[in-house]
């Protein structure tokens, strides 16, 4: 059974950082591509940031150049640092895991960003 699980969400100031975790079980996480999504209060849920199984990443533009994210094999881990965190990137946050047909989610993981 897959699983994903997220942590590391919570309350920042603007300008703040978070480090969001998604620890993966039940698949060959080596082989899989991996992303975050966010959902805000009353807008869908949106791409934030890719890693494929090679290593290749892809961001939305309203956060290039904040958020990184990245990788750890060896920890079933993928990891979304978010840097200069703004009040609009304040949402629920979301782990997925693709490989060809199947995909998966997380539970996802609040993130609010308010003085």
């Amino acid at each position: 059974q897959v699983q994903l699980v997220e942590s590391g969400g919570g309350l920042v100031q603007p300008g703040g950082s978070l480090r969001l975790s998604c620890a993966a079980s039940g698949i060959i996480f080596s082989i899989t591509d991996m992303s975050w999504y966010r959902r805000a209060p009353g807008k869908q849920r949106e791409l934030v940031a890719g890693i494929t199984s090679e290593g290749s990443t892809n961001y939305a533009g309203s956060v290039k150049g904040r958020f990184t994210i990245s990788r750890d094999n060896a920890k079933n881990t993928v990891y979304l640092q978010m840097n200069s965190l703004k009040p609009e990137d304040t949402a629920v946050y979301y782990c997925r895991t693709e490989y060809r047909a199947f995909s998966s989610w997380g539970q996802g993981t609040q993130v609010t960003v308010s003085s």
